[in-house]
This record gives C-alpha cells, structure tokens and sequence, in this order.
C-alpha cells in the first residue's frame, strides 16, 4: 500500500479563503479537516493579505502538507477588478507555500467540478453533496469556501496519491 498524503486545497478569497486537508491514499482517506481565514473589510488590502499570508502559514506549519491544490482564478470580463484581487490573493498563498517548501498546483474548478460530480458546470450544492459522500460525513460542510477547498485537496489526492 502507498504510504499517507497530506493534500491542502485552497479556495482563494479575499474576504474568505477556504482551506481543506485530507489525508489518506488513492481514494481511501483516512483524516480531514477543514475552515476558513477571514478578513474584515475595516481593513486595507495589505492588511488583509498579511492575515492571509500568516494565517495560511500557521496552517501549513502545523499540518505540514505534501501538496497544495490551489483554485486556478479566472477573471470575469464584467468584473476585472475582482480578478486582479483574486491574483494578489493567490501571489500570498503561493508565496506561503514556497515559503514552508511546500509543492503547489493550480487546477480550474470546472476541471474539479468534472472530477467530483461528472458536471463541469455543476453548482456549489452538487459539489458540496459530492464531497461530503466522499468523506462519509453526513453534516454539510459550511460555508462554501471550505467545502470548495476540500474538493480540491479530494482532486489532488485521487491524481498524487
């Protein structure tokens, strides 16, 4: 039998980035965990990206991961601005996973998407729904951020592990 991964899959916000941790092998998993940084408003940008940074970084100090499974942004031509937020808040999790030497890949979520339910275009439900049958829980996992980065810890561990 291959020996454990520790798989992190985050879901980038910069009002909420979620975080999810498996471990296990192949399809069998073994532990997981999961929440949520969040980041006030109140705050200027630089401020809510340290908190970011540093937060992230006590996790991944303390689960100590093989993999991070990042969500590939995507910018909506309505919304630029949003996507270009998004970028800064990715730069600080990668710098973060560099930092504690820590592989990382970027996946789009459609691809998850298609991987968990067989839908690329599925919604945050379905997804939801395919991760907590996955994990064998029978209480939703809240709020969506979270769910979303378990989703993408599941995608890692399935093609790593």
């Amino acid at each position: 039998m291959k020996p454990a991964l520790t798989v992190i899959g985050i879901d980038p916000g910069l009002a909420a980035t979620g975080y999810g941790i498996v471990q296990g092998s192949g399809s069998r998993i073994r532990e997981y965990t999961f929440g949520t940084i969040r980041t006030s408003k109140a705050e200027t940008l630089p401020d809510r990206l340290q908190q970011i940074f540093s937060e992230l970084c006590s996790v991944l100090n303390s689960q100590k991961p093989d993999l991070m499974v990042i969500e590939d942004i995507f910018s909506v031509k309505q919304f630029p601005k949003t996507g270009i937020t998004l970028g800064k808040v990715c730069g600080v999790i990668l710098l973060a996973c560099s930092q504690c030497r820590i592989a990382a890949i970027e996946v789009p979520v459609r691809e998850v998407k298609r991987i968990l339910t067989g839908n690329g275009n599925a919604t945050k439900s379905q997804m939801e729904r395919a991760v907590r049958h996955l994990l064998k829980r029978d209480t939703p996992i809240t709020p969506s951020h979270a769910s979303d980065a378990v989703a993408l810890a599941l995608v890692g561990m399935f093609r790593h592990a």
